[in-house]
């Protein structure tokens, strides 16, 4: 597929198909996680198995919410800091939450939690916002590869088969850190 605007990402994700975007660091793979379909062409497109789960990305906390019902404020106030006052330089931050009844299955693998991230790459932000909830995220390549870091490498492993947003990654040097929010342990740094 060719290069597309956010308003043709959003037709296509409501459609079932797997998309690429650059993120944080990054490019991602992305579809509708609530597409069990469109979530099953991802984990072929990039030989994941399902029991690891993704990561989704939403724009805003208002997205992610209902999933902090289950959180003590003091940890609520940290996961929002840490998405909203993070320096553009440093790494994004993934938070493991517990999951609800509103997540997929298949989204969470054989984990409890669902991992979260607020974004602050303005392209991802208006990507979530205009498809109006969250879009899978994981990185841009097949199981064990180096991820993509730029629209032709995402090209490279996935040639016509997905459609991709073109844009600029963030400044983030590396992947998101994971951090467990009901332990604090930092699962991937």
């Amino acid at each position: 597929m060719q290069d597309t605007s956010v308003m043709q990402m959003v037709k296509d994700l409501r459609a079932g198909e797997v998309i690429a975007y650059p993120t944080e660091a990054v490019w991602g793979l992305g579809c509708d996680p609530f597409n069990e379909q469109a979530f099953q062409k991802l984990l072929k497109l990039k030989q994941r198995p399902i029991e690891k789960g993704v990561i989704l990305l939403a724009s805003d906390i208002a997205q992610v919410e209902h999933l902090f019902k289950n959180l003590n404020s003091n940890i609520q106030q940290k996961i929002i800091s840490s998405w909203y006052q993070q320096d553009p330089l440093s790494k994004a931050t993934t938070w493991l939450l517990p999951s609800d009844s509103t997540i997929p299955k298949w989204i969470t693998g054989e984990h409890h939690s669902v991992a979260v991230r607020v974004t602050n790459h303005g392209l991802c932000q208006v990507l979530c916002r205009a498809f109006d909830g969250f879009i899978v995220s994981t990185s841009a390549n097949p199981a064990g590869g180096m991820p993509a870091k730029c629209l032709s490498d995402a090209k490279n492993y996935f040639n016509d088969q997905i459609s991709y947003l073109n844009g600029e990654l963030g400044l983030s040097p590396e992947p998101s850190r994971i951090i467990d929010a009901s332990t604090g342990l930092v699962i991937r740094e």
